[in-house]
């Protein structure tokens, strides 16, 4: 069965926020308090691409997880966007509801030490994918409880997704240079969103005020900060288009990679277009 609601989702401070798109109605956007708020608001066939790694690796290898090596190669200068996930030990290493600075940071610092021992070669955390921890347990999480989501929750990567709609192009400016938003990076995706379907008016709508609630711990600006709205946007294609995974099965462009708790990974680069597509996946 076709979905007919597709829905790109990405983490902000509040929460989750979210771009629904239903056939032939115009795009809408919403911010929920948790991954399971935002699916249980959402038609039972809905497809939802996130903007979270899925499958999390037992021992992260050198270049990350298999389709993350494969999608890579795609995107030219954007590459460095395509970042390796540690181990699922390292992701649960420290599940404190942090109330101090240093609390945080210590928990860094053990999450790193336990990356360390299960990466070839060795590695630790950076404190950008750290920020992102609880978001990646709290799908992680919903996806065992509930394996049925399987089938239409995927992992997203914005900027695969630009170089499929860009004409198997990546973007030839970053959406960032040295943390900061790039006005001319924002606007080049902008224009590309417009050529599939949105209108400036909903791109250049300011973010939600509870996306932007400052919350603790405070970070430096990163893919959660809603000011980088018009690229969770880009999730939501404005046309149905055919999902193809990376590393999903051989007949893709690489073997499906297993990961524990049977959430394996698959890197898909367009918009999902059918809710029974094979389970679990990083839809990039």
């Amino acid at each position: 069965m076709t979905s007919t609601v597709v829905v790109g989702v990405d983490g902000c401070k509040a929460g989750w926020i979210a771009v629904r798109r239903d056939l032939d109605a115009a795009p809408s956007v919403r911010v929920f308090p948790s991954f399971a708020a935002l699916l249980d608001a959402l038609p039972a066939d809905a497809a939802v691409a996130v903007d979270m790694p899925i499958g999390l690796p037992d021992v992260s290898q050198r270049g990350g997880r298999g389709p993350e090596t494969l999608v890579r190669p795609m995107l030219g200068a954007r590459q460095s966007s395509v970042f390796s996930i540690p181990s699922r030990a390292a992701l649960y290493a420290d599940i404190s509801d942090f109330t101090t600075v240093e609390a945080w940071y210590e928990a860094h610092r053990r999450a790193s030490e336990v990356a360390r021992a299960t990466s070839d070669p060795p590695r630790g955390v950076s404190i950008q994918a750290f920020g992102i921890f609880a978001k990646i347990r709290e799908i992680d999480a919903l996806l065992i409880a509930r394996p049925q989501l399987r089938r239409r929750v995927f992992e997203s990567h914005p900027e695969v997704a630009f170089c499929r709609l860009n004409g198997e192009k990546p973007m030839t400016l970053p959406k960032k240079i040295k943390g900061a938003v790039n006005p001319a990076g924002m606007e080049e995706r902008k224009a590309l969103l417009c050529r599939h379907g949105y209108t400036r008016a909903f791109l250049d709508q300011p973010p939600q005020t509870r996306c932007c609630r400052r919350r603790f711990p405070r970070r430096r600006s990163d893919d959660a900060d809603c000011r980088t709205h018009c690229r969770r946007r880009g999730k939501a294609v404005s046309r149905p288009a055919a999902c193809r995974p990376f590393g999903h099965s051989p007949g893709d462009l690489g073997v499906r990679q297993a990961a524990s708790h049977a959430c394996g990974m698959a890197i898909c680069d367009e918009a999902i277009r059918n809710s029974a597509l094979p389970a679990t996946g990083i839809c990039r």
